[in-house]
């Protein structure tokens, strides 16, 4: 068997996942996106292991410990994507980028020479947005 055939397969599923993790919005889509590249870089270590045929496979062995290191990972990746279903009601990638965002008049430091009104309204504005944002 040539080598090319199952090199160019998992060149097609690693790109596959990569365009299901660049261009899909569903968090669950995504972690399906990165099990299909974890795949195609699986095939790729058999592929060689056998065209080299080394003595002790390490590639099958390399391809054991990704298999259940991808296990591991889908499985804290789908407890994370359960709990923040169940706190904002969607599993929407963008609506995640919103809740890692401080806003920035949280973040400053409280203002010493006595003009704390102008920072307090820009806190309590920005805590209402934030609290808009996050209903």
């Amino acid at each position: 068997m040539h080598l090319a055939y199952p090199a160019v397969l998992a060149a097609l599923l690693f790109c596959t996942g990569l365009y299901g993790v660049l261009a899909r919005r569903n968090a669950i889509l995504v972690l399906m996106s990165v099990e299909l590249m974890l795949n195609a870089v699986n095939l790729n270590l058999v592929a060689f292991d056998v065209w080299l045929r080394d003595a002790l496979h390490s590639g099958q062995a390399l391809t054991l410990f990704t298999i259940a290191i991808s296990a591991a990972e889908i499985g804290i990746g789908l407890a994370i994507v359960l709990a923040v279903y169940r706190n904002r009601g969607s599993s929407d990638v963008d609506r995640l980028r919103d809740t890692a965002e401080t806003d920035a008049a949280e973040a400053l430091p409280d203002d010493a020479s006595g003009t704390g009104t102008e920072d307090q309204a820009t806190a309590a504005a920005g805590k209402a947005k934030k609290a808009e944002a996050t209903a």
